[in-house]
């Protein structure tokens, strides 16, 4: 079932890509690039961004850090000086840190909320009312499953990740009138930099490159929810109906003396 306009026509799409220096953003970066999208690629990180708009046909760097709301405005305006408006916008950047009850860091809370959150916060705060007024486009916002339910290890990412989720559920039901796409993008585990800091093993990996394809599929398809890898996520999604007798003693069994999340992005 089609939850939004489907996205056929990639020939100059005008794509503001967030989070896009590394991992699934890059990798979505060089197939939206292929398929003849203009872009506006986003990040903190400046030389990764400029070397990979660089070998694009047809992107710009726009190094932005999110968590700054007056740097949003300006990356934003700078969007819209560009083109007059934006046909599809993904919020890809994120940061993760393992973190249990006895490694609780408010800091590193903060630095998740503020990323992860707050964040795609500043840059809706921009975007929506130019949507409205176009009454056109579309918001893809990278979650991930480990926002499904909570997990141990997963203190202040899967909090975050839940949010979104809400987020999105919510902005989805406000657009859908305005003919304003929204979809949730939950991830389970790719191979990017931030995964492989992880020292337990991740069941049912995936490329970068096959996660980004995933993500141009769901959008093809008019989905709300983009899932993948689906013999991964399936199953968690599952654990999303279980009442919390059975859903707690299944998380407690599936994480015995692993004491490590099921879920990351």
């Amino acid at each position: 079932m089609a939850f939004n306009p489907k996205l056929t026509q990639w020939d100059n799409k005008r794509v503001w890509l967030i989070g896009a220096s590394t991992g699934i953003g890059e990798a979505l970066a060089r197939q939206l690039d292929q398929l003849g999208c203009r872009q506006m690629l986003s990040a903190r990180s400046t030389d990764k961004l400029a070397t990979l708009a660089g070998e694009l046909r047809h992107a710009t760097a726009l190094p932005l850090d999110i968590t700054q709301q007056n740097a949003v405005k300006i990356a934003f305006e700078s969007v819209l000086g560009a083109w007059g408006g934006v046909d599809l916008i993904v919020l890809m950047a994120g940061t993760y840190s393992e973190m249990s009850v006895t490694e609780f860091n408010l800091e590193k809370v903060r630095q998740q909320i503020d990323v992860n959150l707050n964040g795609t916060m500043h840059v809706l705060a921009n975007a929506l009312p130019k949507l409205l007024e176009q009454q056109s486009g579309h918001i893809a916002i990278v979650s991930s499953v480990a926002g499904y339910r909570g997990l141990p290890n997963s203190l202040a990412y899967g909090p975050t990740k839940a949010a979104l989720i809400n987020l999105a559920e919510a902005l989805h039901v406000e657009l859908q009138p305005h003919h304003v796409g929204v979809s949730v993008v939950n991830p389970g585990f790719v191979d990017t930099p931030l995964t492989r800091k992880n020292t337990f093993p991740m069941p049912f990996l995936i490329t970068a490159e096959k996660a980004a394809q995933e993500i141009i599929t769901g959008l093809e398809k008019g989905e709300f929810e983009i899932h993948f890898p689906k013999a991964f996520t399936r199953t968690l999604r599952t654990l999303r109906i279980l009442p919390y007798s059975l859903y707690f003693a299944a998380v407690r069994k599936m994480t015995a003396n692993k004491n490590k999340p099921v879920a990351e992005q």
